[in-house]
């Protein structure tokens, strides 16, 4: 079976320090894999890395050439004068030629979209004018406009409400059903155990990769997380409770 995405003795330094270190894991199948690990761990270091955001000091990538990135929300400049539809649209540009514009068939599929994520009446407004969610939304949007095989999604889920939470993991189950792998940046451990498939524990080096139960087995939380383990063993105690 031919891999989605493989990652050997990937290392990336910031100046002379390491930010990831050592890290290999292969995906061969389509599902949604998380990626978690304690403040400074590494996480979007290793996203970005994979999709050439930022330099490799060592290290081999296997990757699709239909891949998607959904950035942090902090990173992305809000006064832009850009709108929704203008951002969605920007999902398709890699599909256009130089100096063409898109198709009746492209705005009929970015129109459809940005219904399904529930932001046909704020589909001209400008991006920094959107809510948390909304802003979220937008970039996931995007992303499906692409119809790409791998997408990444940097911490989706912080600052938004629990409606654009829950419209996200439906679309993000939906996504992988069709045969798409999608990867997230997480730093809520019970939602992961929840809804996520296979889970990549993180601690600048790789502590445990697989599917989250074994993954993010009792042991293993406490290599990645050290004293602060206590507490995360109490969320997830919690969350088992809640189901």
């Amino acid at each position: 079976m031919t891999d989605v995405l493989s990652v050997e003795h990937l290392t990336v330094h910031y100046d002379k320090t390491p930010a990831i270190w050592d890290i290999s894991f292969k995906l061969e199948k389509p599902l949604l894999l998380a990626i978690v690990g304690p403040n400074g761990a590494g996480k979007s270091s290793l996203i970005k890395a994979i999709l050439g955001l930022v330099p490799k000091s060592t290290g081999r990538i296997l990757l699709s050439k239909k891949v998607a990135y959904v950035p942090q929300r902090e990173s992305v400049d809000w006064s832009f004068p850009i709108t929704v539809n203008e951002l969605v649209l920007m999902g398709r540009y890699n599909r256009l030629k130089l100096f063409q514009r898109p198709t009746k068939d492209d705005l009929s599929a970015a129109d459809a979209i940005i219904e399904k994520v529930g932001l046909s009446p704020y589909k001209h407004r400008q991006i920094g004018e959107l809510s948390g969610g909304q802003q979220q939304r937008a970039f996931l949007a995007r992303a499906l406009l692409q119809e790409a095989d791998i997408t990444f999604m940097d911490e989706p889920f912080v600052g938004i409400d629990q409606a654009t939470e829950a419209l996200l993991l439906d679309i993000l189950k939906e996504m992988r059903q069709n045969g798409k792998t999608v990867i997230v940046v997480h730093h809520d451990l019970p939602r992961v155990k929840q809804h996520f498939d296979w889970a990549l524990l993180l601690n600048r080096c790789l502590i445990s990769y697989g599917p989250v139960e074994e993954a993010l087995s009792p042991e293993n939380l406490e290599r990645a997380y050290g004293q602060s383990f206590v507490l995360l063993e109490d969320a997830l105690k919690l969350s088992r409770e809640v189901e």
